[in-house]
């Protein structure tokens, strides 16, 4: 994965925009060493493919994705991205705070850019241009680059952008929990490990949480973690002794009985009914 990110300063947010501020400027062609997992971000990011073709992953669905696309994927929604062998897929990923886009419950939009194509890629042009050798005024050309870029997006009529509500933010502590089990559901968890990582009492991260997401933070955890099986019962061989140990649960009759107080069903009896 040939990648390069720069990460601007905290600057003036742009009021044309709705206050929205670019945080960083990614730019990166796929290779066959990238780990796809499901990941977040704490912004939204606007990624525009540059080239090539592949498929990009938000929570359980998949869609294909070419040259000219854009996806904008909402704060704090699982996402990932694959490349397709022969042509591999470059791209340019906007990590945007203060925006939206107006959309279902996945949290994702897809556009693909026809008439404003021009403009927006000479904008990610310059973006790059200014990343890979840092001068002064970096960042205020950049986020006036984004400003352009926005302004041009919201001229669309099939497509809805808005500034992110601050009301409907999570706690800053709890929207981190939850990103970090997001990002590391598979691994060994406990609730002991994410209050110290927050340095916070157990009991306290608890109820917060439960307030905020109505769940408890063990209980978002395996759920995250039967969404995944789900995926991997529908796409995979593993057997299902092999998914329960690659998510992360303790013993097969766990995973079996957790699988079925979420989905009503067996993960055997999933996968016959869902398998492709």
């Amino acid at each position: 994965m040939s990648t390069q990110q720069y990460k601007l300063a905290d600057g003036v947010r742009a009021p044309e925009n709705g206050g929205v501020r670019l945080r960083y400027v990614t730019w990166a062609q796929y290779s066959a060493e990238w780990n796809s997992t499901l990941h977040t971000h704490a912004c939204a990011e606007l990624f525009f493919i540059t080239g090539g073709h592949g498929v990009f992953r938000v929570w359980q669905d998949s869609f294909p994705v070419a040259i000219n696309d854009l996806v904008v994927v909402n704060a704090n929604i699982p996402h990932t991205e694959t490349s397709q062998n022969g042509d591999l897929m470059q791209y340019v990923v906007l990590g945007v705070e203060g925006l939206e886009t107006v959309t279902d419950i996945s949290g994702c939009g897809l556009l693909h850019l026809t008439a404003e194509q021009e403009v927006i890629s000479s904008c990610l042009r310059m973006m790059v241009q200014e990343i890979r050798e840092p001068q002064a005024g970096c960042d205020g050309i950049c986020q006036n680059l984004l400003n352009v870029i926005l302004l041009r997006l919201r001229r669309r009529e099939d497509f809805s952008l808005s500034a992110s509500p601050a009301g409907a933010r999570a706690s800053r502590n709890c929207e981190r929990v939850r990103r970090y089990i997001d990002n590391h559901f598979k691994e060994n968890l406990s609730l002991d490990q994410l209050a110290d990582m927050m340095h916070v009492n157990k009991y306290h991260l608890s109820h917060t949480f439960q307030q905020e997401f109505h769940t408890s933070p063990i209980s978002y955890l395996i759920a995250r973690r039967i969404q995944e099986s789900c995926f991997l019962l529908q796409e995979t061989d593993h057997s299902v002794s092999q998914i329960a140990q690659i998510l992360g649960f303790s013993s097969l009759s766990y995973f079996s009985q957790s699988f079925r107080k979420s989905e009503g069903v067996s993960p055997i009896e999933y996968r016959r009914r869902h398998r492709k």
